[in-house]
């Protein structure tokens, strides 16, 4: 347990940043699923929709140090890929 007032202050901020990281890490997730639910369906429009809105959100979530800056910028690069040889 936290002796000082320092240490207890950072144990709250540790919970508190815990629950913001889940938050946008199961985002994330939901986003990248989306892309992938939208090309198994075979929907290259879908697809591309849906790859839009989740490219922000992975970038957004290694600006806040959720995921590392060049792992999102992989799954980004991989997804478009995949929706671009969609036929």
């Amino acid at each position: 347990m936290a002796n000082t007032s320092s240490a207890r202050k950072a144990a709250r901020q540790a919970v508190r940043r815990t629950e913001v990281n889940k938050s946008r890490t199961s985002r994330m997730k939901l986003s990248v699923r989306k892309v992938e639910e939208a090309m198994a369906s075979g929907d290259k429009a879908a697809a591309k929709a849906a790859l839009a809105a989740a490219e922000p959100i992975l970038m957004r979530a290694s600006q806040k140090g959720v995921v590392h800056k060049k792992s999102a910028a992989r799954k980004v690069s991989r997804l478009a890929s995949r929706v671009k040889a969609m036929s």
